[in-house]
């Protein structure tokens, strides 16, 4: 491994994921080629430090086919104007100025939740009924974490 094999935890490793992807994402200048490198490393590394954390094969490939999910949905809107990205517990939630970027939030694959006034998007086993707690509720409960999406505010083409 080039890119995480200083990495001990789950967490060091999608903190120096979010960190390269910045840096080397080709809508950020860098190139394909080197993306599609820390990529398939963080899938890795991902299932080595699972491993070791005593999951079961089953959990080890869950846990990396849900973080190459949630990073694929993320990387389609990653570099929209205007919003903010945060994953709360299985969920992402896209709040800030959505509406300009709606079109292209249903792409991705996000709904609109109208009681809380965000964009979600969640995999279809953590699908639940009710929603009726507030986003700041769900936000304390299972903690948050906000994605840099480090483009300025201006008009959708």
């Amino acid at each position: 491994m080039k890119y995480f094999k200083d990495c001990k935890t789950i967490i060091e490793i999608k903190a120096l994921y979010k960190k390269l992807a910045k840096e080397n994402h080709p809508d950020m200048g860098g190139d394909t080629a080197t993306m599609q490198a820390i990529n398939t490393e963080y899938s890795f590394a991902c299932a080595k430090i699972a491993k070791g954390e005593g999951m079961t094969k089953q959990e080890t490939d869950e846990t990396i086919r849900l973080s190459e999910e949630y990073r694929r949905v993320i990387e389609k809107i990653i570099n929209l104007p205007s919003i903010i990205i945060e994953v709360v517990g299985h969920w992402i939630w896209v709040t800030g100025n959505t509406f300009p970027v709606k079109a292209r939030l249903k792409e991705a694959g996000l709904f609109f939740a109208s009681k809380k006034t965000a964009w979600y998007y969640r995999a279809e086993e953590y699908k639940t009924k009710g929603g009726k707690k507030t986003l700041e509720e769900i936000r304390r409960k299972y903690g948050s974490e906000k994605i840099n999406t480090t483009r300025p505010s201006k008009e959708i083409e």
